[in-house]
């Protein structure tokens, strides 16, 4: 277990393998009497769907499936609002809770009916992704797109209990695998350089899914991702040091209209050229720079954004929403194992680092 303390809004994330039928009674704190739906997509519903359900109903709750397409085309208002419309049309109140079972994007829309519906019911994340496990089933960052950009509308809304069995792993294809690993790698270079460290050592049994070190490397992301969150829930300071990579990375799944790059993917060239960045400014030695790329290319991840041009990924980059007063903020690495946020990094500076390898 670790706990995220929040007050009021504390919860617990439960980690374990093949402790799925334990469900029931580690939501012995959720209502019975309310209806309860599960929000799953298609490809997860087919693995997991029917027995989740039957593991909820066999613990008394009256629970139904919501089963939305996946991926980021769905993850947008129009899905929100069928979502809201399956809730109206099952008799949700507001003692009712959404069970949300998927990877990350399945969460955070989950996360934001949960958020927005009767102005706020309970909703618990059941996590099927790495992506998911490690990083944005905790935390409470809810949300979905529009046209013009990733995460542009969504709510903090912590959920009441993260349940991460690393057994969903199992069935994982190799690249949504490797997305994940992205978000691990983050946490190694922002906050532990220990961890670090031990992606580096541990690579082969890492890349082969040894269930000692899932269980490993999943417990050591929440408990990075608790600490910083119950200092800084609203991301209003600390809790930017988890952005490293994104707004580099949100560029670049936004211009290929999410089709050439999946989140992780996305944040992996983003880190590299973060890193890039920084070793320019003169804040990382030439020696992190190449720790922090070669643990990425051995994890088979993208260190190149294609045929982009570098003027329309900062174009792009100014739309970001953690940026303040019209300057795009930046998370470069100090150190392995530390970062800082930048908000005064020139867009020329940017520009020169994309464009160094055209």
């Amino acid at each position: 277990m670790v706990r995220v303390e929040l007050g009021e809004r504390s919860y617990d994330i439960c980690i374990g393998e093949n402790r799925i039928p334990r469900l029931g009674e580690l939501l012995n704190f959720v209502p019975k009497t309310s209806q309860m739906i599960m929000i799953t997509d298609e490809i997860v519903f087919k693995l997991y769907g029917s027995r989740v359900l039957e593991i909820l109903r066999s613990a008394d709750f009256k629970v139904e499936p919501a089963v939305i397409s996946g991926g980021e085309g769905c993850k947008n208002l129009a899905t929100v609002a069928w979502l809201y419309e399956q809730m109206v049309a099952m008799g949700l109140d507001r003692k009712s809770t959404v069970v949300a079972l998927g990877g990350g994007i399945v969460g955070d829309i989950a996360g934001f009916a949960a958020a927005t519906y009767m102005r706020g019911i309970g909703y618990i994340q059941i996590p099927t992704t790495v992506l998911a496990q490690v990083d944005s089933s905790v935390g409470g960052k809810t949300g979905v797109n529009l046209p013009q950009g990733k995460n542009l509308v969504g709510a903090f809304y912590q959920p009441g209990l993260v349940f991460v069995d690393v057994a969903f792993i199992e069935t994982l294809p190799e690249r949504e695998y490797l997305t994940g690993l992205a978000e691990i790698i983050k946490y190694g270079i922002i906050w532990d350089k220990d961890f670090f460290n031990y992606l580096e050592e541990h690579r082969e049994r890492i890349q082969s899914r040894d269930t000692e070190c899932l269980m490993h490397i999943t417990s050591r992301c929440c408990s990075i991702k608790a600490e910083i969150v119950a200092q800084d829930e609203t991301e209003s300071g600390l809790r930017a040091l988890l952005n490293l990579g994104h707004t580099f990375g949100h560029a670049f799944e936004t211009l290929t209209n999410y089709q050439s790059f999946t989140h992780g993917e996305g944040v992996a060239v983003g880190m590299i050229y973060a890193a890039r960045l920084a070793h320019h400014l003169g804040i990382i030695p030439v020696e992190d720079l190449e720790r922090i790329t070669n643990l990425i290319i051995f994890y088979g991840l993208p260190v190149s954004f294609g045929n982009l041009k570098g003027q329309d990924i900062v174009v792009q980059m100014r739309k970001d929403k953690k940026n303040i007063g019209g300057k795009i903020q930046l998370i470069l690495p100090t150190a392995i194992g530390a970062s800082k946020i930048f908000d005064d990094v020139s867009e020329a500076n940017v520009a020169m680092i994309l464009d160094l390898d055209r």
